[in-house]
């Protein structure tokens, strides 16, 4: 299977340029904001978001000054939202490590993540693009509506296809594409070309939710993770939902109070779980999320279909395959 760093090849000098920026962004003279800083940079997963950035400008007129800018200025939006995210969902977990708000306090959580926002503003403000201060600033709205648009779903559990297709458009699938729109447009790409990105990068980020929420149902030791996460958050995505809609209303009657009474542990964990990932595997719940899943590949494959045949367009079509066919 492809790896990231093959994935990164044709931009490699680009992305060490954005790596030496992002840690300067991520840098404060305060000795004690700095030593969160620290810990959340330490942390920062397989970057795939600038990646996006990057690749998307090389595809266009190439790599700029203000790509990397750009792809510092979104990878620090898209860490604030996750500090403020964990202490909204009360997570005591972030990438295999205790959360900011588990491993200090939701005081500190909160004033760390203003301030990466704030940097986020003086990072954009350096690109003097007003087309890129428009998407990062689209982008943050999108995000934070799209976590109430969630915690209002939350507070029945139970909600309709539409509704979830709509919180993941908002809360992933902006963000994705965001990364390619903005990368396009740091290289003076053309409106055509930016158009086609942008939904390239959404239906690629609707294939790593729907990717992510098919884990839920995997054996824990094949991907290495626990599973059945979401629903002891109080989420119900979309194998499940579609198995509720399939089955007997007494049997999903049932198996909707058997998640509730997992999501506020009233019910023995393993039982519960077992129970339903055989439920959800009964009634297709995963073939059809998975068929979904192609759908928007196949969508992200033909937004791409504008650009010649080179590097970062064969890259780009290697991250959708690694979002599809990836193992954890």
């Amino acid at each position: 299977m492809i790896t990231v760093e093959d994935i990164k090849y044709p931009v490699r000098e680009a992305f060490e340029q954005y790596e030496k920026a992002f840690t300067t962004a991520m840098h404060s003279d305060n000795v004690h904001l700095n030593e969160v800083l620290d810990y959340i940079h330490a942390k920062a997963g397989k970057q795939l978001r600038p990646m996006i950035v990057l690749l998307a400008a090389q595809l266009c007129r190439g790599v700029t000054e203000k790509t990397i800018q750009t792809a510092v200025s979104l990878e620090l939006l898209h860490n604030a939202s996750l500090v403020h995210d964990d202490v909204v969902d009360s997570s005591p977990m972030r990438r295999g490590a205790k959360s900011v708000q588990a491993k200090w306090s939701n005081k500190v959580a909160v004033l760390v993540g203003d301030y990466m926002l704030a940097r986020v503003i003086h990072a954009v403000t350096e690109i003097h693009n007003s087309q890129i201060l428009n998407i990062v600033a689209s982008l943050g709205m999108s995000l934070s509506s799209g976590e109430i648009l969630q915690l209002h779903a939350n507070q029945s559990m139970w909600i309709t296809e539409a509704q979830y297709f709509q919180i993941i458009t908002q809360k992933t699938a902006h963000l994705f594409a965001a990364c390619a729109e903005a990368g396009a447009e740091s290289s003076a790409a053309t409106m055509r070309q930016t158009t086609a990105l942008r939904e390239f990068g959404k239906h690629l980020g609707i294939c790593f939710q729907l990717k992510d929420d098919i884990f839920d149902y995997s054996d824990a030791e094949e991907i290495g993770k626990p599973t059945m996460s979401d629903i002891r958050d109080g989420k119900c995505t979309l194998p499940l939902l579609i198995s509720l809609q399939r089955a007997p209303k007494e049997e999903a009657d049932h198996i909707k109070q058997l998640a509730e009474d997992l999501y506020q542990d009233l019910t023995d964990p393993l039982n519960a779980e077992q129970e339903i990932k055989s439920f959800v595997l009964r009634y297709d719940g995963v073939r059809y999320a998975a068929a979904r899943m192609t759908e928007h590949k196949k969508s992200a494959i033909q937004a791409l279909s504008v650009f010649r045949d080179c590097a970062a367009k064969d890259s780009l079509l290697s991250l959708l395959d690694y979002a599809v066919n990836r193992d954890h």
